[in-house]
């Protein structure tokens, strides 16, 4: 049943969670070590400082690189190629669960940073594309080809 599932959801899901998880490592380690060399504008419409330290960088005092982390994380383990393969709709329904709550914690922060903060940060642009990379992904791969049957599987295995 491998053959109906194709390797590039997962390949693609890996790289991207890989990357995001880079990204949303370094920006933790920018909280913690209070943004001191923060490679970005801290001037204008492009202000990364501004984004990062404002009040919405932390959600009930959890700074929200943090929970970039974990969902980057939690998304690589759930992208892996052979998490694709797996039978278990459990797991499915959960990786495409992971990957709304990704998609609405883009969403308000965009909010926030368009309408609330006024600036825009070229490091959380880039975690928003991946995550928004990550939801094309595994709507699309999710919907268009069929999770392998359990009795298959288990015939195989």
């Amino acid at each position: 049943m491998d053959e109906e599932i194709p390797r590039w959801p997962g390949v693609v899901g890996t790289v991207a969670s890989a990357f995001g998880l880079g990204v949303a490592g370094y920006l933790t380690y920018e909280h913690f070590t209070s943004s001191t060399s923060l490679a970005c504008s801290d001037n204008g419409v492009v202000n990364c400082l501004k984004v990062t330290t404002s009040t919405y960088s932390a959600v009930a005092g959890v700074p929200v690189a943090v929970l970039g982390l974990v969902f980057f994380a939690v998304m690589l383990v759930l992208q892996l190629p052979t998490m694709w393969r797996r039978p278990d709709p459990a797991v499915r329904l959960g990786r495409l669960a992971w990957a709304v709550v990704g998609l609405c914690t883009v969403l308000y922060l965009l909010y926030a940073e368009l309408f609330a903060i006024d600036a825009i940060c070229l490091w959380c642009t880039s975690v928003h594309v991946l995550t928004l990379v990550l939801f094309g992904v595994t709507v699309y791969a999710t919907s268009a080809y069929p999770a392998p049957l359990a009795e298959e599987a288990d015939v195989d295995g």
